[in-house]
């Protein structure tokens, strides 16, 4: 169970995942958060580089050492994490996100945030996991080949005539919140305790979507998780299953 949460923070670090995992090697109990003004080489899904200005954003990382746990199982705490971030966004600021499967959270079409979770084994064994989580707060503008599909948690309270974010406030929310749905996947190292709430959040779902990998590229119509996180989708009258990893899901005529 994840119940002891100690938090560390930098003003500027390669990567806050890169920083969990030195400490994972000097053996670090879990539960330590690392937390960081700036990343000056933050990384993101399918090998992609997650952009961190200066104070602008949220950059946070945690340590898992989950006992017993299969590795089928580690992609699916990806999921969990999304849906941590948008519990906290609601609960601070009112903002009602989706989740475009397995972990980009949107509001009003537009992603706010990132994840990624790595994982080392050793001994034939899960070692530890890090959940690398980033969140655009004060982001007034985002670089030209993403504005399109880009915002943060300023602009968006501002829509509503509100104030502005706080990266702190935000960043404990999200780990106490991660705490409680981690908890209660970790029970059974599956959705089913946490499936019917997701979903509930899902942009994808009932709508058709592009599913691209290094190979192909089709069209399917999102239906829903299983229990293992997997995207389910029907493709001409069949249903297949999508995992995550070197997948991208895409909408047929935007972002969602």
């Amino acid at each position: 169970m994840l119940n002891n949460i100690r938090y560390e923070y930098y003003e500027s670090v390669d990567s806050t995942n890169d920083r969990i995992k030195s400490r994972a090697h000097e053996n670090e109990n879990q539960g330590l958060v690392i937390s960081a003004g700036q990343q000056t080489a933050g990384k993101g899904r399918i090998g992609r580089k997650w952009e961190s200005p200066s104070h602008d954003s949220i950059s946070t990382s945690i340590l898992l050492k989950p006992e017993e746990i299969t590795l089928e199982a580690i992609p699916t705490i990806t999921v969990v994490a999304a849906m941590a971030v948008r519990d906290a966004l609601y609960r601070i600021y009112g903002l009602n996100g989706l989740i475009k499967w397995p972990n980009d959270i949107v509001l009003d079409g537009k992603k706010i945030c990132g994840i990624l979770t790595e994982m080392e084994m050793k001994d034939g064994k899960v070692w530890f996991v890090i959940v690398g989580i980033g969140v655009n707060v004060h982001n007034k503008s985002f670089p030209e080949e993403i504005a399109f599909k880009a915002t943060s948690v300023d602009l968006e309270l501002a829509k509503a005539g509100g104030t502005h974010g706080h990266r702190q406030e935000l960043t404990k929310e999200i780990w106490n919140s991660f705490a409680k749905y981690y908890n209660i996947f970790i029970e059974t190292q599956d959705m089913s305790g946490l499936k019917e709430e997701y979903e509930k959040y899902l942009a994808n779902r009932g709508n058709r979507v592009r599913i691209e990998d290094r190979e192909n590229s089709y069209e399917a119509t999102a239906l829903g998780i299983n229990e293992r996180g997997e995207l389910i989708v029907e493709v001409e009258g069949e249903e297949r299953i999508i995992r995550t990893g070197e997948v991208s899901v895409r909408g047929i005529y935007g972002y969602i």
